[in-house]
């Protein structure tokens, strides 16, 4: 792979408006159907001396949203953090820290998604009364308050509750160690938004 010297290197992101403006043009480019980026091995050797990232984006394990393809972003651009129902615990938020805190990165967003098949199992579960057992019970127990804020036995309960769910992390995301202080000096912000699995546009919820 040659390198032209000619091309000025593009400037890093480093502020928390300029990395969701870059999201939000991604997403919009993913949606469009006409994405800038490819899962391409030589991008992979570009980025493999270094990494500046902007973004660490939390998100659920769901096979339907590969988070840097509906961001359209390629190698070295953002840190990706998933667990079930995007349930937060000491290893996500150790991870959101160090991504704040070691590779500097100015925009945290936690991502929901629609039709949540964790919001789901947990909304069945306070409907029914019942508590899985293991870790999958860990999952249900960590998204039970906010089905319980919305009501389990409303028909949009998942929905409504997936949301909450998105607010209530974003919250919690700002009282890691490292974090806050970077968001009151305005150097991070931390957003929520959904992910809409039919068109493909991520919807940015109120802060």
């Amino acid at each position: 792979m040659t390198t032209d010297a000619s091309v000025p290197p593009i400037p890093p992101i480093t502020t928390p408006a300029h990395a969701l403006a870059e999201l939000v043009a991604g997403n919009k480019r993913f949606v469009s159907g006409r994405p800038e980026h490819g899962h391409q091995v030589a991008a992979a050797a570009a980025a493999s001396g270094g990494q500046q990232p902007h973004a660490v984006v939390v998100g659920c394990i769901d096979s339907r949203v590969p988070l840097e393809a509906i961001f359209d972003q390629t190698f070295g651009d953002i840190c990706v953090v998933r667990s079930g129902g995007h349930v937060v615990d000491h290893a996500v938020l150790g991870s959101v820290g160090f991504a704040v805190a070691k590779l500097g990165v100015p925009l945290i967003m936690v991502l929901g998604h629609k039709r949540c098949g964790a919001v789901q199992a947990t909304v069945e579960a306070v409907r029914a009364n019942e508590h899985p057992e293991g870790d999958i019970g860990y999952l249900v127990e960590q998204l039970t308050p906010a089905v319980l804020q919305v009501g389990a036995d409303d028909p949009e309960a998942p929905d409504k509750a997936m949301r909450v769910h998105v607010t209530r992390t974003v919250r919690r995301i700002r009282e890691v160690a490292g974090v806050a202080d970077p968001v009151t000096a305005g150097q991070v912000d931390i957003v929520g938004a959904v992910y809409d699995l039919d068109t493909g546009l991520v919807e940015l919820l109120p802060s």
